[in-house]
């Protein structure tokens, strides 16, 4: 096993399942110790896939900490703890399932993957997590991405993380009216709907109301008060503030950034992008 080719995430869950194995004082790292510890990732894909399916991780946790409590305990000599022939076998597993999605590196969603065919397939069916459900899920996720860093996480669902989807916020009443901008939105609108050099900028003194005629097109979309082009569209304001946030190795921003473009792409003209603090980008 090479853990260089082991996402950071996925890295994580080893040593997770490592503590979990020291905590409840057992000598052998088990397919439950790895299963629990991807569910403890809040912010991993594993919960993410596992909500998706069956509608919350939270059961299943719950059960697997119970279940690893009551398994017989082995106190004194030695406290180093091996990895066991099952789960030694569920990261060759994973390790083919990141070979045959063509993937860089072994991940999260591989390991799991890989837990269905261990002695927990049959919990995790249970649950309805089977490996069609997983890849189904996964597809949601990740789209067609390939795993070719050690943090694709930050390239998963990007706009989502990095992303206020307007439109939506608008539906749900949570944006405050727009008031004595029309011809401003007008004009947006106009330049908006053209074939060629449709992408307004807007220009203006701190706190003139910039980012409101951006929430006011939002309201009109939902209100369906737009040319026909751009009905049923989702406008989505990019969070510089959380595309920035923790990008600590290089090119962590750039791959960010390029991953919420790759989304916009693939959505076929379906979502605006507003770019707000536009020269935080340019810089």
């Amino acid at each position: 096993m090479n853990l260089e080719k082991y996402t950071q995430k996925s890295q994580e869950a080893l040593l997770g399942a490592q503590r979990l194995a020291e905590e409840f004082n057992h000598q052998t790292i088990e397919p439950a110790h790895l299963l629990l510890a991807l569910l403890q990732q809040e912010d991993g894909v594993a919960p993410a896939i596992v909500t998706k399916v069956a509608g919350s991780a939270l059961a299943l946790r719950d059960e697997l900490q119970t279940e690893l409590e009551g398994r017989p305990k082995v106190y004194g000599g030695s406290t180093q703890v091996s990895l066991s022939r099952p789960a030694a076998d569920t990261l060759n597993a994973a390790e083919k399932f990141a070979k045959g999605m063509k993937d860089d590196f072994v991940s999260t969603e591989h390991i799991l993957l890989g837990l269905t065919e261990s002695p927990e397939g049959k919990r995790l069916s249970g649950y309805g997590i089977t490996k069609d459900a997983i890849l189904k899920a996964l597809t949601e996720v990740r789209g067609s991405q390939r795993v070719t860093t050690a943090n694709p996480e930050d390239t998963y669902d990007a706009l989502g993380k990095y992303g206020r989807d307007l439109t939506d916020m608008a539906r749900r009443g949570k944006l405050d009216p727009v008031i004595g901008r029309d011809e401003e939105i007008r004009r947006v609108i106009q330049i908006l709907s053209r074939r060629t050099k449709n992408n307004p900028a807007l220009i203006g003194d701190p706190g003139v109301g910039k980012t409101a005629i951006a929430e006011g097109l939002a309201q009109r979309i939902v209100n369906g008060d737009v040319p026909e082009g751009l009905k049923r569209k989702r406008l989505v304001q990019l969070d510089m503030g959380a595309l920035v946030a923790g990008a600590k190795y290089r090119g962590e921003f750039e791959e960010r950034l390029k991953a919420v473009l790759k989304e916009i792409t693939e959505s076929n003209g379906e979502i605006l992008l507003f770019v707000d603090e536009m020269h935080t980008v340019v810089g």
